[in-house]
């Protein structure tokens, strides 16, 4: 239950980073939204984490996956920031979504067992994400930045999987506290001070409340996903994965955005086939 409690956590407060992040991706440039979320996530993280101490389980292996969590999910925001700037919510979330798949993947070449089931689901969201990928052509041709958006959006889930995996064992060793710091700390020194630094860093008054809530909303998902994780790593990351059915709708209602049939078809087999993986591995 705590599982799924954390998992569906994370997919509210990433359904609203989804959101924001599509408006304020096309105000400013991808890497000045990322440089600012992950300051905004850092203020955040940063006092939590030093209320909570060090944990006695940091060691250099630990510490090895802080760096990959950290890595992965700045790679996997600043992608997807890139795809949101040229596609569709309703495109772009659903393709990402396809994390969770991936972190279960590694999950269990890491060593829990791959039943035929599994296999059989994940074959299904493949093929749901090659549906919703699918651009109709205008006058002739594929419009390049349909194209663009779902091969950043791939790019990002594949991120995001080593990711969630990474993320999930850094909140089993070293606590919840400590899973929501390494992609803010990270971000900031490679992404926020170089910017700052060379005076690269844009925001404009209309983009700031955006990137502020993405930042605040992104540390609040990953904590609930790491609360999720330290009950059942595998469930957590694919109800986690749920936000792109919720914003996909959400952008419907919010942004007026149409999708085509044959990509309908491609989310509802995408939502379908995580909720499947995640009765699957509960």
């Amino acid at each position: 239950m705590l599982a799924i409690l954390g998992g569906l956590g994370a997919a509210l407060a990433w359904t609203a980073t989804t959101l924001v992040a599509s408006r304020a991706s096309r105000l400013i440039d991808a890497w000045s939204l990322l440089a600012t979320v992950m300051t905004v996530g850092l203020l955040v993280s940063a006092p939590v984490a030093a209320i909570a101490g060090v944990p006695s389980g940091l060691n250099r292996h630990s510490f090895g996956w802080l760096a990959v969590s950290g890595a992965a999910n700045v790679a996997g925001l600043l992608l997807t920031y890139g795809a949101l700037s040229v596609g569709k919510v309703g495109v772009v979330a659903p393709v990402t979504s396809t994390e969770g798949a991936v972190a279960a993947v590694i999950a269990v070449i890491a060593g829990e067992q791959l039943s035929g089931g599994t296999v059989a689901t994940l074959i299904a969201v493949a093929a749901g994400v090659a549906l919703a990928a699918h651009t109709p052509a205008v006058d002739g041709r594929v419009p390049r930045s349909e194209v663009r958006a779902v091969v950043l959006a791939a790019g990002a889930a594949l991120s995001f999987g080593l990711g969630l995996y990474s993320t999930g064992r850094v909140g089993q060793t070293l606590g919840v506290a400590w899973a929501a710091l390494p992609p803010r700390a990270v971000g900031v020194a490679v992404i926020a001070l170089p910017l700052l630094l060379t005076r690269r860093w844009r925001m404009t008054r209309d983009a700031l409340p955006y990137a502020a809530v993405g930042g605040l909303c992104e540390v609040l998902g990953f904590t609930s996903y790491a609360f999720g994780a330290r009950h059942g790593l595998a469930v957590a990351a694919v109800l986690a994965s749920q936000f792109a059915g919720i914003a996909a709708v959400a952008s419907f209602f919010l942004f007026r955005e149409r999708l085509t049939r044959v990509q309908v078809v491609g989310v509802v087999a995408i939502v379908c086939g995580v909720s499947v993986l995640s009765a699957l591995h509960g």
